[in-house]
């Protein structure tokens, strides 16, 4: 890629966009406030950009592209910066073009269960207005509290609720877009139902920022589920409650959520958390199931299905949370492993997905491959749907085989994922830190037509380069 160095006089042209307070360079800003922007959540990597720019709207965002366009300068799109693989990290320095300044909801349209935003709104922020008028947005990523809307369609985020009612792809009807050439563009149109050419709308979510830049979204909203039922079930083997998984679906129950964590991942976070929890030490893993609707009596019905399921296993002393404390408690253990691992110690997160039914085999495979090549991993994940976060902890390994060695177990653990059916993301995109095995999931015509989608949108190839190929 033949980029060009960015020069004081494009800087200046930055500055008459946003204003000279929006445009940040390494000279100017404080060191830990600019070290920022040049990181993520993944791993313990660290890049530095040219400059970094703050653009309060669209309009701003399209003059701002067009110029490096014209002049060749990479531009990484920025977020949160909650990704955990590398997405938004500048690895060839030109410009961070942050959204946090485009953090308003503009309308939330009662009659059609819809919402217009802008791409930094902090999820659960989105969440919890559209809740306050009856409404419910379900994609809830364990970062919901802090990750934007704009970095979960960058990646198509889920969360727990994704085992119900799907991930972010599955709530966007249209979108506001500044192509990698400046133009500003809306890719469908606010109605359920679009059989209108190309799906332009999807082939952007997902595309972690290296087709455009989104600048609105609007989501279809469901009516909110005013009762929930949450249990906590404690296995003495792991593999049963992996198992447990696939007899749940079949006895005909769909949870809102159906989350796994071995022994590691739930005391790791309950301590980081200094929530109190006592566990036998018989216990290797547990789910946590939640019942959503709006029917209470039904969901206690359901309760007692899952129970009748469960009583095949072998199990301890099944938690039924009684208060919404309690509940909230559970929740936070839940969403803080990613917290509490990072904490304890450096480490990379594999973010596989297989089938269901097939979860116990990529479980069992993980710490068999783990076995052999002398690492620890901790293991949790959306079981529902077949999402397992494989964290491997860094512990005592040495730069060698940190940086160099793990690249063939993880490669034996992504062949396992395609072998069951799977792939090798199911949530947190492939960014930089997985592109290298992205030819283990798709094949070289499938990669191929992909490259000349990004060449047909970005010609110039500016817009997050380094990353997905």
């Amino acid at each position: 890629m033949d980029f060009q160095l960015l020069t004081p006089a494009l800087v200046a042209e930055f500055e008459a966009i946003v204003g000279t307070a929006h445009v940040l360079t390494a000279q100017h800003t404080e060191a830990d406030v600019y070290a920022d922007y040049g990181r993520d959540h993944t791993e313990d990597l660290q890049f530095t950009p040219d400059v970094v720019v703050r653009p309060g709207n669209a309009e701003e965002i399209s003059r701002i592209v067009r110029l490096c366009h014209e002049h060749r300068i990479p531009i990484t799109a920025r977020g949160a910066g909650t990704g955990l693989s590398g997405g938004a990290l500048p690895v060839h320095q030109g410009v961070v073009l942050s959204t946090e300044r485009l953090n308003r909801i503009l309308e939330i349209d009662e009659r059609n269960l819809q919402a217009t935003v802008e791409p930094g709104v902090v999820n659960e922020a989105f969440q919890n207005a559209v809740k306050e008028v009856g409404l419910f947005y379900p994609p809830d990523p364990a970062s919901k509290g802090s990750c934007s809307l704009g970095g979960n369609l960058a990646h198509s985020s889920g969360g727990p609720k994704a085992v119900k009612y799907g991930t972010t792809k599955d709530y966007v009807l249209n979108l506001q877009v500044v192509l990698p050439t400046g133009e500003l563009i809306w890719t469908a149109a606010n109605t359920l139902k679009n059989s209108t050419g190309y799906n332009l709308t999807q082939l952007m979510i997902g595309s972690e920022g290296t087709l455009g830049i989104i600048t609105k979204v609007v989501f279809r909203l469901l009516p909110y589920p005013k009762q929930n039922i949450l249990m906590l079930v404690p296995f003495r083997q792991e593999a049963q409650a992996a198992e447990a998984v696939s007899a749940v679906f079949r006895a005909g129950i769909i949870p809102s959520g159906m989350e796994f964590m071995e022994r590691e991942a739930i005391v790791w976070s309950s301590d980081y958390l200094k929530i109190p929890l006592t566990l036998p030490e018989d216990i290797r893993a547990h789910l946590l199931i939640e019942l959503d609707g709006q029917d209470l009596d039904q969901l206690y019905k359901e309760a007692e299905a899952v129970y009748g399921v469960l009583e095949g296993y072998d199990i301890g002393e099944i938690l039924l949370a009684d208060t919404a404390a309690q509940k909230d408690d559970l929740w936070k253990i839940r969403r803080n492993i990613g917290n509490s691992v990072r904490y304890n110690s450096v480490y990379k997160e594999e973010d596989t997905v297989v089938p269901r039914a097939e979860l116990p085999t990529l479980l069992r495979g993980v710490k068999e491959i783990g076995s052999r090549y002398g690492f620890t991993s901790v293991c949790y994940g959306h079981a529902g749907d077949g999402n397992l976060h494989v964290n491997i902890i860094r512990g005592d390994l040495d730069d060698e085989m940190w940086n160099v060695g793990l690249r063939q177990p993880i490669t034996e653990i992504f062949e396992l994922c395609v072998k069951l059916g799977g792939t090798i993301s199911g949530e947190h995109g492939i960014g930089l830190v997985q592109k290298g095995y992205i030819g283990i999931a798709l094949p070289d015509t499938n990669l191929e037509l992909m490259r000349g989608i990004k060449r047909v949108f970005d010609p110039h190839g500016i817009m997050n380069p380094g990353k997905i190929f």
